[in-house]
């Protein structure tokens, strides 16, 4: 029995693989290093930019519809207030404004301040509002210093 190199017989004639080649022990720990390659990486970040173009749009789709959704809440708050306020002062009739709805805690309720809704609220009616909306609710149609009925908006 004949013996070839790097400890192969004859029976391994022509089954040598790259790795086996004489000096090429250096390449095969190149092979071995860790780590990603620049074009692994860009797929990588090009991959997360395209689900990020996909999710912002619906992202800020469902923020709108969530802010219009909490100022339908709000003026649904302000019509209850509204009634409570009617109900409770029937010599004032419904509220003046917003401001005598509300209260800052803690609050004594009054005819100024009702404390029927929370302040934040109350005071929704100058910038940066409440949700993005700014919302106003005035008293009308005095008869005999009785207020007769409201307006409540909500303007976004």
């Amino acid at each position: 029995m004949e013996f070839w190199p790097y400890g192969c017989t004859d029976l391994c004639v022509g089954i040598m693989t790259i790795s086996q080649l004489p000096g090429d022990e250096e390449k095969n720990q190149m092979r071995k290093q860790k780590g990603f390659s620049l074009i692994e990486l860009l797929i990588v970040v090009a991959i997360i930019l395209i689900i990020a173009a996909i999710a912002i749009p619906n992202l800020l789709r469902a923020r709108m519809a969530a802010n219009e959704s909490a100022a339908a809440s709000s003026i649904r708050t302000i019509n209850t207030a509204e009634v409570s306020y009617y109900t409770t002062y029937p010599t004032t009739g419904y509220s003046a404004d917003l401001k005598s709805l509300g209260g800052a805690a803690p609050c004594t309720p009054a005819i100024a301040n009702a404390c029927l809704i929370d302040e934040s609220l109350a005071t929704a009616s100058a910038a940066p509002g409440k949700s993005g909306y700014l919302f106003s609710a005035t008293g009308g149609g005095a008869v005999g210093g009785v207020n007769t009925d409201y307006y409540a908006t909500a303007v976004g």
